[in-house]
């Protein structure tokens, strides 16, 4: 499935595809309309089903991974109602064998995100993550996320990179579209990016449950 080696660099992402994305829905559809009915009152199933709306009507900007603007928009502090459910933030099984592999590969690593820095933060202090890839990017630094081809491009002016030779690993198909119109050539998916969820079956790009599927990395031949 991947060829390793046609490839010098791995772009990671987080959410869905490194760790499990079950904490991250159970926030934002459970434990945020619950606490933000004991902040400001009201019906705990109304509040859900608004703040449901709410947020998918911006989904695919930059507003939709912002915890400042959600900070804002709702009169909470979202990254300290973030933590209260923290214990929930999991990678999956395969990845620190996903991980390990790559360290000791000829490719280089990158965790490539969405993820606002409050909950990126968060998400390193309760994992390893930062044990195994030491370069990190949020599309926040660039203004724009990972949906918008623009991003990529000014990824690879600050850190360059041969879209060519380069994976992208990301559970968002959006993403990955962006990706393949900058030219990202070996793309990537998730069949399960939330473990209590059902697999993924119908999914347009190459896809696995474990990483153990793509396993061993095989170095460029001399």
């Amino acid at each position: 499935m991947i060829d390793w080696q046609a490839i010098d660099t791995v772009l990671l992402d987080m959410d869905g595809t490194l760790l499990d994305l079950h904490y991250d829905n159970f926030f934002w559809t459970q434990h945020l309309p619950r606490r933000y009915a004991d902040i400001h009152g009201g019906d705990p199933s109304h509040i859900s089903e608004d703040l449901l709306n709410r947020i998918m009507a911006e989904k695919g900007s930059l507003n939709w991974y912002c915890l400042d603007y959600w900070s804002e928009q709702l009169k909470v502090d979202i990254v300290a109602l973030k933590r209260e459910v923290a214990h929930l933030i999991a990678p999956h099984p395969s990845t620190k064998a996903f991980l390990s592999a790559l360290n000791d590969s000829h490719c280089n690593i990158w965790l490539v995100t969405n993820a606002h820095r409050g909950s990126l933060d968060l998400k390193l202090e309760y994992t390893d993550l930062g044990q195994h890839i030491t370069k990190m990017v949020s599309s926040h630094e660039f203004g724009k996320p990972k949906e918008d081809p623009a991003f990529w491009q000014q990824l690879q002016q600050r850190w360059h990179f041969n879209p060519e030779r380069t994976l992208l690993v990301d559970d968002t198909t959006s993403v990955l579209d962006s990706a393949a119109a900058f030219g990202i050539r070996h793309l990537l998916t998730l069949r399960q990016p939330d473990s209590k969820q059902a697999l993924r079956d119908t999914l347009p790009y190459p896809a696995v449950l474990s990483f153990a599927e793509i396993l061993p990395i095989t170095p460029p031949s001399n």
